[in-house]
């Protein structure tokens, strides 16, 4: 007696089942120049950007009949006007050494100075604080040290400021464009007459950044500080104003929507309902608070997508109505071929959206108290009774009999049910009273008014 026997299986062996062959796998071969790594992990997928060609990665090899030397030779600089000849180490291919200009003469960069003449310093540019010779050695030292006003002012053999030269360069530059252009139109794009250097701003510029600069630890952790409250104020009062203005001003427009609502206000107080009557909090609640909360969040983002806002008012909106309301509202833009979302979510488009889904919502709750008061009408007609002797009335109507009834002890009542209660529990077993009246044991039948 084995397992097999105390689980009841057959003795004989199960049969195999015969494996089902793989197709074999189309093996890829690697493509040439790329490590064995980098292609498992890519798996041979083509690059998210244009890769660099793998020839260009590999230098070609080098034939037999080249020859590569390396030899000290002069070269001279373009770049210079002095002719200077130096020397380096340049890489000779079979004896024939390179030509051209030196590879790094093209990084040579000079500044275009504009120059004047006699008569057009005469005509134009005359100032009483400075001399034609100081603007001439001015100029000079802009073209010698490319607009380096900091060497230029050291260099410079009178005390003048570097706001001063800059001033008397800039104006000079300015008035021969001015001078020389055919029409003013035609240089009113250029730099120098566009945006003109502003003496005064550079100045109170540089006297900010020494005050900063020779700011203490104690006064850059009161400025911290200040910095830090006036924020707080700031948020405080964009927090404080969307409060007040509780609908978003890009999408929908104010007196439209105050009529809106005074119009369902006035729709819900006409079919108020009773207060024994209980409606779901869906139809009561005002979603103001969280579209206030929204249009907070959305002013503390200051640049946001149309769309998005939209997406929030509509959350907003929707969030004191329950997951069916919203359905049935989805359901109803599509079956008036409205999309959900916008696809060109234009101010105009967006406004109507979020107005159709309110006009949708306040259309649900009013066919929902449409609803509950038809139920209560039905009802009361389905439950009506005739007036007839020892008839009961409704319980609707006896709830409401019981609350006006003055209340009265059970010590009080005599041969009521109570005290019936209470001897048949002192009887003994095998004892039994007369049994009561038919009138009494036998429910009153119910008459309907159709009867």
């Amino acid at each position: 007696m084995d397992a097999k026997d105390i689980l009841g299986l057959p003795k004989n062996a199960l049969p195999i089942q015969e494996k089902k062959s793989k197709p074999p796998k189309e093996t890829q071969r690697k493509p040439d120049g790329i490590s064995r790594e980098v292609y498992a992990l890519t798996g041979g997928l083509a690059p998210l950007m244009p890769s660099v060609d793998v020839n260009q990665l590999k230098r070609k090899a080098q034939s037999e009949n080249e020859k590569i030397t390396w030899q000290w030779l002069p070269f001279t600089n373009s770049a210079r006007k002095d002719n200077l000849q130096l020397y380096h180490w340049v890489r000779v291919v079979n004896g024939v050494p390179p030509t051209g200009d030196y590879s790094f003469a093209k990084y040579n960069k000079s500044v275009d100075v504009i120059k004047y003449t006699d008569e057009e310093y005469e005509k134009y540019l005359v100032d009483p604080a400075w001399t034609k010779e100081e603007t001439d050695r001015l100029f000079d030292l802009c073209e010698r040290f490319d607009l380096r006003f900091t060497v230029i002012a050291d260099r410079f053999p009178s005390s003048k400021t570097v706001e001063e030269l800059k001033n008397r360069f800039y104006s000079v530059s300015r008035a021969i464009l001015i001078a020389r252009a055919p029409s003013p139109g035609d240089v009113i794009v250029h730099p120098l007459v566009k945006e003109p250097y502003n003496v005064s701003q550079e100045i109170e510029r540089k006297r900010a950044l020494s005050m900063v600069l020779s700011h203490t630890k104690q006064q850059e952790r009161r400025d911290v500080e200040v910095l830090a409250e006036a924020k707080r104020i700031s948020e405080a009062r964009k927090t404080a104003k969307a409060a007040e203005e509780p609908e978003l001003p890009v999408m929908a427009d104010s007196g439209h929507d105050v009529t809106d609502r005074a119009a369902v206000a006035a729709a819900a107080d006409s079919i108020s309902p009773t207060p024994s009557t209980q409606f779901p909090s869906a139809t009561t609640a005002n979603p103001v608070s969280e579209t206030a909360s929204v249009v907070a969040s959305l002013r503390m983002l200051q640049v946001y997508l149309r769309s998005y806002a939209l997406e929030q008012m509509v959350q907003a909106a929707s969030s004191s109505a329950g997951l069916r309301t919203i359905k049935r509202v989805e359901q109803t833009l599509q079956d008036l071929g409205v999309n959900l979302k916008p696809k060109v979510p234009t101010r105009a488009v967006c406004a109507e959206h979020l107005e159709l889904r309110k006009e949708i919502l306040t259309l649900l709750s009013l066919q929902k108290q449409l609803q509950y008061k038809e139920a209560e009408g039905s009802s009361y007609r389905d439950g009506s009774y005739a007036e007839t002797p020892g008839t009961p009335p409704p319980k609707r109507l006896q709830r409401a009999a019981d609350l006006d009834r003055t209340f009265t002890p059970d010590s009080l009542s005599f041969g009521g049910e109570r005290i019936g209660k209470r001897d048949q529990k002192r009887k003994g077993p095998g004892r039994s009273e007369a049994p009561s009246s038919p009138a009494q044991s036998k429910r009153p039948r119910k008459y309907k008014a159709s009867e």
